[in-house]
């Protein structure tokens, strides 16, 4: 994994003025199995791209108008404390200390720590459920308390 960098404003701005234009393309090919070929100006070359990857691409220019760095993990893969620190929004010696506690399965190479990404994203979905539920009952509280929530 590549080291996250945000976008430039001029990323952003060309990321803007194209998003609405690639999701009009994506939405024309919605059902279609085929590739889209892309032209790139002042070049001879086409290029087919499967319709799938065409909507990746259009997700991350999504992001990048954001201002939000994007970064590409294939699936099964493992990444460092680090990595997975990056993910959460976390420090690594929180992440270190969720291995340790059991929190977060993990599997050692030498004396690094490596976290499996599904075992990573399962947490992530697990506590994001948690946080969820919490804010449900917070405002279910707030509302028998009458408290204009």
């Amino acid at each position: 994994m590549e080291a996250l960098k945000l976008p430039t404003r001029q990323e952003q701005k060309i990321a803007r003025e194209n998003v609405k234009i690639l999701d009009q393309i994506a939405g024309r090919h919605q059902k279609s199995s085929k590739a889209i070929e892309i032209e790139v100006s002042g070049e001879k070359e086409h290029v087919k791209i499967p319709v799938s990857a065409f909507k990746f691409l259009n997700t991350i220019l999504e992001y990048m108008s954001q201002g939000k760095a994007v970064s590409i993990i294939p699936s099964g893969s493992e990444i460092t404390t680090q990595q997975a620190a990056e993910m959460l929004n976390v420090s690594r010696p929180h992440v270190v200390k969720l291995l340790e506690e059991g929190e977060l399965p993990f599997h050692k190479v030498g004396t690094h720590r490596r976290i499996k990404l599904k075992d990573l994203e399962k947490y992530q979905n697990k506590i994001d459920k948690k946080r969820e539920e919490a804010l449900t009952e917070l405002a279910k509280q707030a509302q028998e308390l009458d408290m204009g929530y």
